[in-house]
């Protein structure tokens, strides 16, 4: 079974529009939620959100393309834009054996929402003719293809919060099993739109405090629900002498995937979270290290009632008496909100620097640690800690599961 590394990074998030300013303020603590600034909320129930800030789409393609994009796709174009430069793989690789996995939770939502209130208000004929393409989930990874000649599997994927790491996961099984040599993937999300935050707070999914220093607080027992955020995370998978041949630089290997469903409720976590434990173990198990390897996980951590202790659960029942002594885990979710789609691509980008550089990202604002959360995670202050494996959750709405692990070369 051929050997999978990560060769490029590409990140654009509420604290930094780039993989080395996102990567300083996870190190810093960088709180990424405040006021929404996008539009009037005085009417809504929430009025914080982790918006993406100062990040210019025409850094990456033209204006006349920025114009026909909704914002998922600006996003993610960014994000790709900066893997692609970093790993030096275009041109160096077989257009028939590169692929691009590289999906949406929900798509062009704000595009959708727009185009609604000009059929309604101004008659059919005024709807854009771009309509259709701005809004699916799949057509960010359809202009990649176009942008860098890939035309191995386009395969975006479509499962809620567990998106972009489904996408990693799958493209490790594409190029393992020698389908392709090369994959972008990832995710974007731009849904902080009046229909997505009133869909969200509607549901009672997303916090209603008004602090922003204590709205995302993982594992904290002031939880409350999650903060909405925004942004995309792209990574190079390659295969391992592929990318050695060409002396690509390479950042660590995936080593591990895990994927199942809860198969229990459409937004609810199961309670006995046996399905994110199982999902955690197949990434572990296929790893090939044990419950005692020192080890960083990069939780889904959402803030979230249920969440937490569900998951802290799940890694409970994986690493059993290692769980207090091998692990830490962290939610960077405190800092950058809940990046739906995005979510497992940018956090799998913090665990990976989590794991090259030895510094594990805090968790801010826990301050008043749940009876039921009782990990470390690392609260408040980044911390130096050498680990050998770095994990990365992903728990979406419909009881998608999944995780992925990487390892030093």
């Amino acid at each position: 079974m051929r050997r999978v590394v990560v060769t490029g990074l590409g990140a654009v998030t509420p604290i930094g529009n780039d993989v080395p300013t996102f990567w300083q303020g996870l190190k810093d603590g960088t709180l990424g939620i405040d006021t929404l600034t996008r539009f009037d909320t005085s009417e809504y129930k929430v009025h914080l959100a982790a918006e993406v800030r100062g990040f210019d789409p025409t850094l990456y393609m033209e204006k006349s393309e920025v114009r026909k994009t909704d914002l998922f796709v600006q996003y993610a174009l960014g994000a790709a834009a900066q893997a692609m430069e970093e790993s030096g793989l275009e041109g160096n690789v077989d257009p028939h054996k590169f692929g691009i996995y590289f999906g949406s939770g929900i798509g062009g939502l704000g595009s959708t929402t727009d185009e609604i209130l000009k059929l309604h208000e101004k008659g059919p004929r005024r709807v854009s003719p771009h309509c259709i393409p701005m809004m699916i989930a799949n057509i960010a990874g359809g202009h990649m293809a176009i942008r860098y000649n890939a035309k191995g599997s386009c395969l975006p994927v479509t499962t809620a919060c567990a998106t972009g790491t489904h996408e990693i996961g799958e493209a490790l099984r594409a190029i393992r099993h020698g389908y392709l040599d090369a994959v972008l993937a990832g995710g974007s999300e731009a849904s902080i739109v009046p229909l997505g935050l009133a869909g969200f707070a509607n549901m009672t999914a997303l916090t209603t405090n008004e602090d922003k220093h204590s709205a995302s607080v993982p594992f904290d027992k002031r939880r409350s629900g999650f903060v909405m955020g925004e942004g995309a995370g792209a990574l190079i998978l390659e295969e391992y002498e592929h990318a050695k041949a060409r002396g690509a630089k390479i950042y660590c290997e995936v080593v591990g995937y895990g994927t199942n469903c809860d198969a229990h409720h459409i937004t609810a976590p199961d309670p006995e979270a046996f399905g994110p434990a199982a999902c955690i173990k197949m990434a572990l198990d296929e790893s090939g290290f044990g419950t005692d390897t020192s080890t960083y996980i990069n939780a889904h951590g959402t803030s979230t009632p249920l969440n937490d202790v569900m998951e802290t659960k799940a890694i409970k029942q994986v690493f059993g008496e290692h769980a207090k002594e091998s692990v830490l885990v962290s939610s960077i979710k405190s800092m950058v909100g809940h990046t739906l789609g995005a979510a497992g691509a940018v956090e799998a980008v913090a665990a990976i620097l989590a794991l090259t550089e030895g510094v594990i990202p805090p968790t801010i604002g826990l301050t008043e640690p749940d009876p039921e959360c009782d990990l470390d995670y690392v609260p408040q202050v980044a911390r130096e800690a050498e680990v050998s494996l770095a994990m990365s959750t992903s728990f979406g709405f419909g009881g998608h599961n999944a995780c992925v692990a990487f390892a030093k070369v």
